[in-house]
């Protein structure tokens, strides 16, 4: 599993056109799958999530975590964090769980996250989407089930 979480002052995705989701400050996280994921990673990837100290206190030091502001969580999936760019020019997805493993484990994330009472949106699952977001500080950080300090 990946999680690529951006701390942000807005966020907001669209199918057609149409917003589906949105939230004011908090995280934007795009989630991808892997073919080897489990419920038990994905309890442990968003325990970490929730708990990252990125968000600044009163001293303007990142000392807070995205449950401390009591912020809000947008996550959408996004299977081409898994892309393997060894050979060629045009990525391959293998490692991606494919989409009948990687929904229910996606719908297990979501609900995972909305247990920790932050509002909790998300985008279309499978679906083409825009998103739209002002990362703020800029804070981009890339969690990810391979690493260690999980």
């Amino acid at each position: 599993m990946k999680l690529l979480i951006q701390g942000t002052s807005r966020g907001e995705v669209f199918v057609e056109s149409i917003s589906v989701g949105s939230i004011n400050s908090g995280l934007v996280v795009l989630v991808g799958i892997a073919q080897t994921d489990n419920q038990q990673l994905i309890d442990r990837l968003v325990e970490r999530m929730l708990k990252l100290r990125i968000f600044p206190d009163e001293r303007g030091k990142m000392n807070k975590s995205v449950l401390d502001i009591r912020g809000e969580i947008l996550l959408i999936s996004q299977f081409t964090l898994y892309a393997n760019r060894a050979k060629g020019h045009r990525p391959s997805f293998c490692a991606a769980a494919p989409p009948e493993k990687a929904a229910p484990l996606y719908r297990y994330c979501v609900e995972r996250v909305a247990k920790s009472g932050l509002k909790t949106e998300t985008g279309v699952f499978g679906a083409k989407m825009q998103v739209a977001l002002t990362n703020d500080g800029p804070i981009t950080i890339l969690l990810y089930s391979d690493d260690q300090q999980i």
